[in-house]
């Protein structure tokens, strides 16, 4: 494998660069082109070059603006603001980053700052919801991944502020922000919600029936396949190894590349994991599992929904690709791209996207996302009313016992699914795995 890639933003980013160290006027102007100068005869320029010409047209803009829009602007302004046209038109991901931007991309990879808890991003000039993270303030106000943010604190929010609104999310933890809502189906509606340092508690874990495990990992960062290696092991109870683990990537935005891979690793013993590509060396790598299943092969689930991205689909699509685990739910998000961040001398930076990811089978799921195995809906699960509770031998008074347990004894409990739909039908799916086995060969 190569070197340990630099860390990027939560969720969308998946770091590749190597080098981070971790009022109203009538007048009529004449045309901004007749600023510019006398036309001379130039050589034409290479077909990567820009031309004389175009290099007289921003000239021209640039001096127009600066000499008849109706408020003063500053050279330094009108230069960032064309870096950014620049980079914003590529994609969604490619941007420039201020020094605020800069530091708020430090701290989402730290797993520390003050702000919501949400993973947002401009698609369709509206600033739209891809997933809460969990145990955060959005998470508990129940934002849903498709939701969109229309105001913020009043103030409508549009494609070209954007940036804005997502700082205004941000603040000092205590104090509040309301937020207007547009969810389909649904007129839209306030919530607001109170600011706190967001800490993510990247991985949980428990037990979902004896020897059913489930861990949920939240977001990818620099430690979380140590610690899910760590939560598949406290499972794993004395007399009751693991017979199957259910995998919980929903709403999961993503994060590191190196961290996708190494969560992969832990349960393949060989094989390629996932490989990108791009139009410069160090864009291009491929990833390959080491020996070692921490479940020694028994099934696995993993859960996906349309707020899976990025890294998630990393780990979705590798363990679908190697026949590892059964992928359950619905298609993910399809972020299939690596962004670089490189550092300008100015403290400011730009994010690029240089390459595509690819799974073990060549697939590139960029705007595609990963096809579950099996498809569900959301859904929950809920007791059916009876008029009278259902009666069985064990409740009859002085019934026998059956020897492998004592009469009148109750099974230890366990903290199982609730009503999750799709996380009982994993459950279900696993116990099924876990009992079938091939027929020996005569």
């Amino acid at each position: 494998m190569t070197a340990r890639l630099t860390p990027l933003a939560l969720a969308m980013v998946i770091a590749l660069a190597p080098s981070i160290a971790m009022a109203e006027d009538t007048s009529v102007s004449e045309p901004a082109e007749s600023a510019a100068p006398t036309r001379e005869t130039s050589t034409p320029a290479g077909p990567d070059e820009p031309s004389m010409e175009d290099i007289r047209i921003f000239t021209a803009v640039f001096r127009e603006v600066q000499r008849s829009y109706v408020e003063p602007v500053g050279a330094e302004q009108l230069m960032k603001s064309a870096i950014r046209g620049l980079l914003i038109d590529l994609d969604p991901h490619s941007a420039y980053l201020r020094k605020a931007d800069f530091q708020a991309l430090t701290d989402d990879t730290s797993g520390s700052y003050g702000g919501l808890g949400l993973e947002v991003q401009v698609r369709a000039g509206q600033l739209t919801v891809i997933a809460p993270i969990d145990d955060t303030p959005a998470a508990r106000a129940g934002i849903q991944p498709g939701d969109v943010i229309t105001r913020i604190d009043g103030t409508a929010v549009e494609s070209d502020n954007a940036d804005t609104a997502i700082e205004r999310m941000r603040g000092k933890p205590g104090t509040k922000v309301k937020l207007t809502i547009l969810r389909a189906g649904q007129p839209p509606f306030d919530l607001e919600l109170e600011r706190q340092t967001i800490v993510v508690t990247e991985v949980r874990g428990r037990l979902l029936a004896p020897g059913f495990g489930y861990v949920r990992i939240a977001v990818f960062q620099e430690a979380t396949a140590e610690q899910v290696a760590r939560q598949v092991a406290r499972l794993v109870q004395p007399d009751q190894p693991l017979e199957g683990l259910v995998l919980d990537l929903r709403s999961n935005p993503g994060g590191l590349l190196d961290s996708a891979v190494a969560v992969s690793d832990l349960f393949l013993e060989s094989g390629a994991i996932v490989s990108t590509r791009g139009r410069v060396a160090m864009a291009s790598a491929e990833f390959s599992a080491t020996p070692g299943d921490v479940l020694k092969g028994a099934p696995l689930v993993v859960l996906i929904d349309s707020g899976s991205a990025s890294a998630s689909e990393i780990v979705a699509g590798a363990l679908q690709d190697r026949k590892r685990a059964l992928v359950l739910g619905q298609r993910s998000f399809g972020k299939g791209s690596v962004q670089s961040v490189l550092p300008l001398e100015s403290g400011e930076a730009i994010k690029l996207t240089t390459a595509l990811y690819y799974t073990p089978s060549g697939r590139s799921i960029q705007a595609q996302g990963i096809e579950p195995d099996v498809e569900l809906q959301n859904a929950e699960l809920r007791p059916i009313e009876t008029s009278a509770a259902s009666t069985t031998e064990a409740d009859l008074p002085g019934h026998l016992g059956n020897g492998n347990r004592p009469a009148n004894s109750s099974a230890p409990t366990t903290s199982g699914p609730g009503q999750d739909f799709v996380l009982q039908e994993a459950l279900n799916i696993l116990r099924a795995l876990s009992r079938w086995k091939a027929p020996a060969a005569d």
